[in-house]
């Protein structure tokens, strides 16, 4: 749990442990900015609710205005991890059921903040526990702007509000990617799909730099719809962030299906495959289409 001191004047509040990275950083022109290793918050995005908010107390910085549930990061701590243990102390947030989407970095040299936007896949009711909250809140995207928000959250909601409608999905030939490795895959089809499926659960859980997808410059991590075809159907993906789609006939087919129907969807859609019929079938929609070398580059 982060605990931040009270502003010079404010009242005392309740002491707590203290971690390394609960501290100020000073800026040369007297700004403070709370976290010495950073700080980080998490955007959790629920379809039907809105955007979960804390009502900060008025003893904290900038109190009784509105923000998102975080705080500093714990030396070594990733700013993912950040924002999710900070919202699980703070707002109840059960990690479980949060999917990345992005994540959006403010660095100011000597300190950033790292927003982390999820999905929420499993509704839940946030609980307030700990002092640091006067309540918490599903707030439709349509209505945040109308709360007295903290200054920072300010800032960065102008940018991220625009990238809550855009959800990537990366659809993978699998064939065609596997086919470019002479690794054996011949011998072993289903093997070989299996071990690209497991590079990609690994690229998944990294994320994707937006340049890659054309996106605005965040790091995304996009949904992957694996098809595969052939002896390789039956292959298993193990992560939730992998789909394996298994083509009952021409691979290229349901490759087509399944663009169309996430561009028809609103997905922003990137295809991976060398194959320029495909490519031809595809483009029609409105998809970015790469080779199997651009994939291969991120997955090394």
């Amino acid at each position: 749990m982060t605990i931040e001191p009270p502003a010079p004047g404010e009242p005392r509040r309740p002491s707590g442990p203290r971690d390394p990275g609960d501290a100020w950083v000073v800026a040369d022109t007297g700004e403070r900015y709370w976290g010495r290793f950073g700080a980080a918050g998490l955007l959790a995005l629920d379809a039907d609710r809105g955007v979960l908010l804390q009502h900060r107390v008025t003893w904290s910085h900038f109190g009784d205005t509105w923000a998102l549930p975080g705080g500093a990061r714990h030396e070594g701590e990733s700013a993912r991890d950040a924002a999710a243990r900070e919202a699980t102390e703070e707002a109840g947030v059960p990690a479980n059921v949060l999917r990345p989407r992005l994540e959006s970095v403010l660095d100011l040299g000597i300190w950033s903040y790292t927003t982390l936007v999820a999905d929420v896949a499993e509704p839940f009711e946030p609980v307030i526990s700990d002092p640091e909250s006067h309540a918490l809140a599903w707030v439709p995207i349509a209505e945040v702007d109308e709360l007295p928000l903290h200054p920072g959250f300010a800032d960065s909601w102008v940018r991220l509000r625009p990238l809550l409608s855009v959800r990537p999905v990366i659809v993978v030939d699998v064939a065609n990617v596997v086919g470019s490795v002479p690794d054996g895959w011949w011998r072993d089809r289903a093997g070989a799909a299996q071990r690209l499926l497991e590079r990609l659960a690994v690229h998944a859980a990294r994320g994707t730099d937006a340049a890659a997808l054309g996106l605005p410059e965040n790091t995304w991590f996009p949904e992957m719809v694996a098809v595969v075809e052939g002896r390789a159907r039956g292959a298993v993906s193990t992560d939730e962030r992998v789909r394996v789609v298994d083509a009952p006939g021409s691979g290229d087919d349901t490759i087509v299906e399944t663009v169309w129907n996430l561009a028809g969807r609103g997905r922003a859609v990137t295809v991976v495959s060398s194959d320029r019929g495909l490519a031809d079938r595809v483009v029609d929609a409105g998809v970015a289409v790469h080779g199997v070398r651009w994939l291969l580059d991120q997955l090394d």
